[in-house]
């Protein structure tokens, strides 16, 4: 019998209810808050977003797994919203804790009304914690209103007080602000961020669109799904290299960032071209910092993995330490029902303290308060 591998997952998604809005929100706010409308061939569906309409295909493998509310909960993961029955998928993939991101709610970054994004953060935060305060194993995103700094800086402030350790944030800002390197109009979010201790949690593939973007954000014709699914990797990167080059770790000390679902061989080369730009263009270079990029990417930035076999690499050859792994429970590109599989194919031939560190360790350090995960080898009832 092959000895179990125990990992955390550095990204994990909850599947938001069909009512939650409903349930939670004047009838004028929740009907332009994100959903899904289903075609009735389910080839194609229609995310509303507050009066815009997207349509997209479905995967033909999530045709019919549906949750209760008609949401799609990815491949054959039964305890995607049940917070018992996910602890038994768990315990059966050998997963112990979870960095948990929105799915639905991802699309909030396309919302252009500050006061419906802050009441639609709220209830999505209100329901999420819930979910996270049955076990500590469940690390919860809050959701970030960013159209303003006053909501954003209010909700970090509220999600902090209500038991939330990490900050979900998109990796590009809405629509109609500044990116992230523009540091006077971000300034009092790190600040709050700094100040709560809240991780900075991007997922890729979350930015912001409207009818015009998201049209021109896909690539059409041979290859295009491939090609997309490489193209939201960049997303991430660009983010966390923004906050570097904007001196937001000089300023910051002790933020820390994961992004998530991205990859993480990227690590080391955008260390380095980081620091090539730094300094070979010396003369253009502003702000100044205190210490080449490459040592902010290393000390602040974590990034998680689920397939990718040169991660593993990223950590033992070349020396990034903050190297997680993750399941993308319960999603499609996930790694439910093989889990194991993939653990051993990545790591049986890894030493046992390197292993550790990418499928326990670095986690730990971002999220000291969830309890030690089992041994590898060890069976949970």
């Amino acid at each position: 019998m092959t000895t179990k591998i125990w990992a955390n997952s550095g990204d994990s998604h909850l599947v938001e209810p069909g009512d939650l809005f409903e349930q939670n929100l004047p009838r004028s706010l929740a009907e332009r808050m994100p959903r899904s409308v289903k075609d009735p061939d389910g080839v194609h569906e229609t995310i509303h977003v507050d009066g815009q309409q997207f349509r997209r295909p479905i995967p033909a493998a999530a045709k019919f797994l549906t949750d209760e509310e008609g949401q799609s909960v990815g491949a054959r993961a039964p305890g995607s919203n049940d917070k018992e029955l996910r602890l038994k998928d768990l315990n059966q993939e050998g997963i112990w804790a979870e960095l948990i991101y929105p799915s639905i709610g991802i699309w909030s970054g396309s919302i252009r009304d500050p006061e419906l994004l802050a009441a639609g953060s709220r209830a999505i935060n209100d329901w999420a914690i819930e979910f996270q305060r049955h076990s500590p194993r469940y690390v919860c995103t809050a959701t970030i209103p960013l159209l303003t700094s006053e909501t954003a800086v209010a909700e970090i402030h509220r999600a902090t007080d209500l038991g939330f350790k990490a900050a979900y944030f998109p990796v590009a800002p809405p629509l109609g602000t500044r990116d992230w390197h523009y540091s006077d109009d971000w300034e009092p979010v790190w600040s709050a961020i700094q100040e709560t201790g809240l991780v900075v949690g991007f997922h890729i593939g979350t930015e912001p669109h409207d009818d015009s973007t998201l049209h021109g954000a896909y690539l059409r014709g041979p290859g295009g799904a491939v090609l997309n699914y490489m193209e939201t990797t960049y997303g991430g990167q660009r983010a966390v290299s923004k906050m570097i080059a904007s001196g937001v770790f000089d300023r910051h000390p002790d933020i820390k960032v994961i992004v998530s679902e991205g990859g993480a061989t990227w690590g080391p080369f955008v260390a380095d071209r980081l620091d090539e730009a730094y300094r070979q263009h010396a003369s253009m270079v502003h702000p100044k910092l205190r210490r080449l990029p490459s040592e902010y990417l290393y000390e602040h930035i974590y990034a998680s993995f689920q397939h990718d076999r040169s991660a593993v690499a990223a950590q033992t050859a070349m020396g990034w330490k903050n190297v997680c792994w993750g399941s993308d429970y319960p999603h499609l590109e996930g790694t439910y029902g093989h889990t194991q599989k993939t653990l051993h194919e990545l790591f049986d031939d890894v030493s046992p303290e390197a292993r550790r560190r990418i499928t326990i360790g670095a986690f730990e350090e971002l999220f000291p308060h969830v309890p030690p995960a089992p041994q590898d080898g060890q069976e949970l009832e």
